[in-house]
């Protein structure tokens, strides 16, 4: 593996900006999403942040496997 700190950093923001919005989507369409952080309980704020951890992993995983390790 022979890439810089710019192809890193690069995989790493791009994971989390579509790890987040794929987050949310998904917690928008299982209905946990509210329009104000404040009026979620705090069940539905966990599953958010949880999903939003999770997908943003699995992005930043795909894209470094596509495009650094190859």
């Amino acid at each position: 593996m022979s890439a810089d700190f710019l192809s890193i950093g690069m995989v790493t923001v791009v994971g989390l900006m579509a790890g987040t919005a794929i987050g949310l989507f998904i917690g928008y369409l299982a209905k946990i999403q509210r329009s104000h952080w404040a009026d979620m309980t705090g069940r539905e704020k966990t599953l958010n942040m949880a999903l939003i951890l999770i997908c943003s992993v699995i992005c930043i995983a795909g894209l470094a496997w596509r495009f650094l390790l190859q």
